[in-house]
């Protein structure tokens, strides 16, 4: 007999069905008969017949025609979603898909695995892993190590010896024994206790980076869980079973005690969860239409699953790979809104930054001089003013390699989650020594140190990007129209898109506050010193997302100043940025609704070519970069006012004064 789960407002109802004829409509009309039954008021409603509503699918959210039959619309215990009419803006209504559905309906189960050791998990894999482009399964090696760390485990309860968190209590209660009868329901009230967390899910992608993440410190073989355990978490995480876990509630001390608590109790049939085929539903029945089974835990499993930093390190990663990502991309768009500023290059000479040892610095000078070669990419706009009376040009365009907090917070935080198999729990099992011992490797403390160092690193590029796209804007700076656009006064062009970007940077100010300078002692006073590291990690995916925004303003300022500047072309990569740009935003002709423009740009900067596994900005840009690195072209170091040498001295003032004034007569002409 086929049966259905149905979600009406916030109840899941397991609907059967005795013939595959009956119709979708005849399904809703049962899914809301036993929805008044549980309710002491029939839910408001006098009866079934008044009861207005439509039925979607929750993979997909795709609408049902209530007169098709069940057998040739559903599969058999698909969930489906009853609206009834009036309840959308309702409290009552559970949406059933978690924010941006639309990402998730395409989901795809992967073919290919990943080989978990403990060990080798790289940021990269993570975040792939959370993208569902893997399975997970175990080496044979971490098989072994968690059987032998279990070992352990058994002996200490069958001998009923008295260990912290396996036969007594937690925190306070670490002096209270508990009888081997009650073992498995200590476990079980620590998952339920412990799930306090409040807000937002965390998205389907982040989730699974959790979990995938605590799967892997588990393979370690230090924390005592079982391999039947261990299998059935990874049977979860392969079949994109995803438990809801709220966002806020961690004080990143004894690990993320709440967050993997409702990881947990998500794995134990409780709680919400939410797949790409179920939508959000009660865990079991998530759990049951996968064919899986909540899992029972033994002595020591709550604990095991429970303790450690996962959450702020899963985040983390994500943080230093976009941190990453965006670092290198800033510089492609600050090299372009040189090119339309008309600044030199000579402040990027290579012996300059060789004085200064440092090597983000270099890399940087480096990227420009490789983008901004007018010897090597000829650019008419770089040779219209190679002789003009400029001195020098402001801090955001000249001290771009210096400016590179970011390069040496993205590397030591890089050099920290590089590491993601590190061990975080509070009793950790030594097979070998055959003994636990409590420790503090739990404690996040360096990851929020990290996460706190990359947010105020990463700040800088927007900081940065906001004076330039002020530079962009203002004519008395940039000799541009105002504000980038023609018939200033009935249009305002980028005037507000500005102040967006000023507002950002702003908002990012107060967040790179560190959070890891605060603590609040908890339980007792037994947690006396907490990191905040889950804020740490989440307040710097904002900053990195508004950095992101900000670049993506001035990708589109700079753009729409080469308009002013044409017929005149740029270095080839960069006008292969340009066409980039274009190939999504037209140039500004007129005003227009400007804020899809900014998405568009934003996600040049942020979504992934899935051939190639690179930012589309940077995929255009690199292979100039690598092409230059790869055949070492000599230093270009055209004469200019900015620097002083005896060559400039063969050209007299008269020439000089000269041939500035006919270039700009003519490239007035031009405009």
């Amino acid at each position: 007999m086929p049966r259905y789960t149905v979600h009406v407002r916030g109840e899941w109802l397991a609907v059967p069905c005795l013939s595959s004829t009956n119709t979708i409509g005849w399904l809703g009309k049962e899914a809301v008969r036993r929805y008044m039954k549980n309710k002491p008021d029939n839910g408001g409603f006098a009866s079934v017949e008044e009861v207005k509503f439509y039925i979607r699918r929750c993979k997909g959210l795709g609408l049902l025609d209530l007169d098709d039959t069940v057998g040739d619309a559903l599969e058999d215990n698909e969930f489906v979603e009853v609206v009834i009419e009036g309840d959308i803006m309702s409290p009552d209504f559970i949406p059933s898909q978690p924010e941006g559905v639309h990402l998730y309906s395409k989901y795809r189960e992967p073919e290919e695995y990943i080989s978990l050791d403990g060990n080798s998990l790289t940021t990269e894999d993570l975040v792939n892993l959370g993208k569902g482009l893997y399975k997970i399964k175990l080496t044979p090696e971490a098989e072994a190590k968690v059987k032998k760390s279990r070992e352990v485990i058994e002996r200490i309860v069958k001998e009923q010896t008295v260990v912290y968190g396996i036969t007594t209590g937690f925190g306070k209660f670490a002096r209270t024994v508990i009888p081997n009868s009650n073992l498995r329901e200590l476990q079980v009230n620590l998952v339920r206790s412990h799930s306090a967390g409040v807000g937002k899910p965390l998205t389907p992608e982040r989730t699974r980076m959790l979990l995938a993440l605590r799967i892997n410190v588990l393979a370690k073989g230090y924390s005592g869980i079982s391999l039947e355990t261990l299998e059935q978490v990874i049977e979860v995480f392969n079949a994109s079973c995803l438990p809801y876990i709220p966002e806020k509630g961690t004080v990143g001390a004894s690990g993320d005690l709440a967050p993997l608590s409702h990881l947990a109790l998500g794995l134990i049939g409780e709680g919400k969860m939410w797949s790409p085929k179920s939508g959000w539903a009660d865990a079991k029945y998530v759990l049951e239409a996968h064919g899986l089974k909540p899992i029972t835990l033994k002595p020591k499993e709550g604990l095991a699953l429970i303790n450690g930093t996962q959450m702020i390190t899963s985040l983390g990663c994500e943080a230093v790979e976009r941190a990453g990502a965006i670092a290198r991309q800033a510089d492609i768009i600050a090299a372009l809104t040189l090119e339309v500023l008309k600044g030199t290059t000579r402040a990027f000479d290579t012996d300059i930054h060789a004085v200064r040892p440092h090597r983000g610095q270099a890399e940087v000078a480096f990227r420009f001089r490789s983008l901004l070669d007018s010897d090597h990419h000829p650019s008419e706009i770089a040779e219209s003013h190679r002789f003009c009376d400029r001195v020098q040009d402001a801090y955001t365009m000249r001290c771009c390699p210096q400016d590179i907090l970011i390069t040496g917070r993205y590397h030591s935080c890089k050099l920290y989650f590089t590491h993601v198999a590190l061990n975080f729990s509070l009793k950790m099992v030594f097979a070998e020594r055959e003994e636990t011992i409590s420790g503090g490797n739990f404690h996040g403390e360096y990851p929020a140190k990290a996460l706190d160092y990359l947010a105020i690193g990463v700040h800088e590029l927007a900081a940065i990007s906001e004076r330039r796209i002020e530079r962009l804007c203002n004519p008395s700076l940039s000799e541009l129209p105002a504000f980038l656009v023609t018939e200033g006064g009935l249009n305002s062009g980028f005037m507000i898109a500005h102040c967006t970007a000023a507002a950002l940077v702003s908002e990012n100010k107060a967040l790179c506050h560190p959070s890891s300078v605060d603590s609040l002692s908890t339980s007792a006073a037994t947690e006396d010193h907490v990191s905040m590291g889950g804020w740490a990690a989440r307040k710097a995916l904002r900053v990195i997302e508004h950095v992101e925004q900000v670049l993506a303003i001035e990708l589109l300022a700079a753009c729409q100043g080469i308009e002013f500047l044409r017929p005149l072309r740029t270095t080839t990569p960069l006008e292969k940025v340009y066409d980039l740009v274009r190939s999504v935003v037209r140039p500004w002709i007129k005003d227009r609704f400007m804020a899809p423009d900014i998405e568009a740009a934003h996600r040049l900067l942020v979504e992934q070519k899935a051939s190639a596994g690179f930012w589309l900005v940077w995929e255009v840009a690199k292979p100039y970069i690598e092409k230059y690195r790869r055949e070492h072209i000599p230093e270009s170091r055209p004469i200019s006012p900015t620097a002083f040498s005896l060559g400039s001295l063969r050209m007299s003032a008269d020439d000089h004064d000269h041939e500035c004034s006919a270039h700009d007569h003519e490239h007035q002409n031009e405009l």
